[in-house]
């Protein structure tokens, strides 16, 4: 049987070694290395589906956990699936609910069988398991699924990390046998182990073994250093087949999608862009503004004069600032497409890099210019 996803790569840059390519799905090809929005509850936050066309967008995320309690797989097969029920004709990717079960451990209870814990919205006891968590997302309808899995906090013991290590790829076989549609949805496997590189060389081999069409890396940006989170990735892409896409999830700093081409990461995502400009805070060419401040006020050039989107091509950082003063939505969706266009833009201006045999050039550049703390950006 045929993956309904392929991978093809285009060009391996002779300076670097990272890699661009195109991502063969059932809604459409894209190219890689690419940023992918998050859209948690079938939108990206303040952004219509026809404003990421725009902006360049390929695949998009949803989230399993969020979409099953609110509208119900129900709803979703009904409308047709999610591309349908969002207006979203591109390719879509959906997480497995790990993340969401990670991030609620005061109400969560892990067993073999998979996890029981509290519905957030009306205190409900709900079980998710791999089979439950890949059932939703054949509801849900993505062209690209992940495997359930636990995503363990850091620092973590070794011991701790071995055992949840080792249900997870029981979980990733049990996931993969239970997709009821094989031949219209993948399922990436999920690289865990936490920051010890012999459970995450073991995970990747028997990941390998099982044979999924793509990898995704877990357990990183779970408030590890930097230096740590690529060593994590380091560890977990090293057996993973070349000619396979891989998937760094929830990172969204430049300098970290920066580092993760170096290391032949193809797929990115996070909700940074839109978070940052719920708040005020935007991506630029020069390192990152807060347009709140009042230095601003009176600025009447464009946000970022290297940037093509709609917002730094129409509006001044004086009337963003004056947005987002008097809070105003309007603010939020110009910053929001600005944040998201810019990422976007970063990973067009990567590619192309990669196919000059420059990309090292290229990246320096992009660290010299723009300004990072200890967080990055």
């Amino acid at each position: 049987m045929k993956d309904p996803i392929t991978f093809e790569i285009t060009h391996v840059c002779k300076q670097s070694g990272a890699r661009t390519g195109i991502l063969h799905t059932p809604h459409g090809d894209v190219e890689t290395p690419m940023f992918m929005p998050v859209g948690t509850q079938a939108t990206v936050k303040f952004i219509s589906p026809e404003e990421l066309y725009s902006l360049g967008a390929g695949v998009v995320l949803a989230n399993t956990y969020h979409l099953w309690l609110r509208p119900g797989p129900t709803i979703l097969e009904k409308a047709g699936g999610v591309h349908k029920f969002m207006n979203y004709r591109g390719p879509m990717l959906t997480d497995s609910g790990g993340f969401q079960v990670f991030s609620l451990a005061d109400s969560r209870k892990i067993t073999e069988e998979g996890v029981t814990f509290k519905n957030e919205i009306n205190g409900d006891m709900l079980f998710l398991s791999p089979e439950k968590s890949i059932e939703i997302q054949n509801s849900i309808g993505a062209d690209i699924m992940m495997s359930f899995d636990e995503c363990i906090p850091y620092p973590a013991t070794y011991e701790y990390a071995k055992k949840s290590m080792e249900r997870t790829l029981r979980w990733a076989e049990r996931g993969k046998k239970a997709n009821k549609n094989p031949e219209t949805q993948a399922i990436f496997g999920i690289v865990q182990g936490g920051d010890y590189e012999d459970l995450r060389t073991y995970c990747a081999d028997k990941l390998v073994e099982m044979d999924f069409p793509g990898y995704a890396i877990g357990g990183t940006s779970v408030g590890e250093d930097k230096e740590t989170m690529v060593r994590m990735v380091g560890y977990s892409v090293k057996n993973l087949p070349y000619e396979k896409p891989r998937y760094l999830m929830g990172v969204g700093a430049v300098n970290d999608l920066l580092e993760a081409i170096s290391l032949n990461i193809d797929m990115c995502d996070c909700v940074l862009p839109t978070r940052l400009a719920r708040h005020g805070t935007l991506m630029t060419s020069e390192g990152r503004i807060t347009i709140k401040k009042a230095i601003y006020k009176e600025d009447f050039t464009p946000l970022d004069p290297n940037c093509d989107c709609y917002c730094c091509k129409n509006y001044t950082r004086a009337y963003l600032n004056h947005l987002k003063r008097t809070e105003e939505g309007f603010g939020t969706r110009l910053l929001s497409i600005h944040n998201v266009r810019f990422l976007i833009k970063l990973m067009e201006e990567a590619r192309e890099a990669i196919r000059q045999d420059r990309y090292n050039d290229f990246k320096q550049e992009i660290l010299e210019t723009m300004h990072f703390d200890e967080r990055g950006f």
